[in-house]
């Protein structure tokens, strides 16, 4: 009798594994991307902040790339480069 309600509990487990497996809601994350990275955060130059690389403004100032949170930082600190 025990061993009959241990293989119903260990098939009702497998069947549980199979079925959260099948139709779970969970997002996978892809690691096999080339740079591993999910999103990395990227410091602006002007106010500080952190923002995701993909949502940063990048802008390329004498050569060298930099990431703002919008628009109007990376414009100000370009004006306060060239004073």
């Amino acid at each position: 009798m025990l061993i009959r309600v241990l293989i119903l509990a260990g098939l009702a487990y497998l069947l549980y594994r199979v079925l959260k497996g099948t139709f779970g809601t969970q997002e996978k994350i892809d690691r096999r991307r080339s740079d591993g990275v999910i999103d990395e955060m990227v410091q602006d130059q002007h106010c500080k902040t952190y923002v995701p690389r993909r949502e940063a403004v990048r802008r390329v100032i004498k050569g060298r790339e930099y990431f703002f949170c919008g628009k109007a930082c990376a414009d100000k600190f370009e004006r306060e480069l060239r004073e």
